[in-house]
């Protein structure tokens, strides 16, 4: 099994059926936020065609583009940009582990490299805050917060489910 995928039962539904953050409405199909959408949808159907690479690829474009829109955004929608990048980073960190685990032929446990890449992907989600929720701010951004902490909780189990399936530290 040393070229073989390795994903636990836990991990591959995890990863299968939540991997992306719910946080644009299908509403949404205007500009930068429906290519967020578009990037986030192209990681997902990446990493379930086996794909690590371009998953983490399409989640760096994420990454990038929530933090260029946070750097044109005002108030807390910044705030909110900044949370939705450390997240999108947290799954391309998770990703590219995933793409070394398996060049190095999935042999455990896994490599410094591999370990490193998820203790990256689990301090990201660390930069995942919530937004002051007493600040006057419109009902659909405090909605979309409380889906974005929610996929950084669910997404912290995938992290720690894989940082101990690859018997790291």
């Amino acid at each position: 099994m040393a070229n073989s995928f390795r994903i636990g039962g836990l991990t591959a539904l995890l990863l299968a059926g939540l991997t992306m953050s719910p946080t644009l409405s299908d509403a949404q199909v205007m500009g930068d936020e429906a290519e967020l959408g578009r990037l986030q949808s192209k990681a997902e159907e990446a990493i379930g065609n086996d794909d690590a690479d371009g998953a983490a690829m399409m989640m760096g474009r994420a990454a990038l583009l929530a933090a260029q829109l946070g750097k044109r955004e005002a108030g807390s929608k910044t705030a909110f940009r900044k949370s939705q990048e450390a997240l999108f980073r947290s799954q391309e960190h998770t990703y590219r582990a995933m793409a070394l685990f398996r060049r190095a032929g999935g042999q455990l446990p896994a490599s410094s490299g591999v370990c490193g890449s998820l203790a990256l992907a689990r301090t990201s989600l660390g930069h995942v805050t919530e937004l002051d929720s007493s600040a006057p701010q419109d009902t659909r951004l405090l909605e979309e917060d409380t889906r974005l902490r929610a996929s950084a909780d669910t997404w912290r189990q995938v992290v720690d489910s894989i940082i101990a399936e690859y018997h790291c530290l």
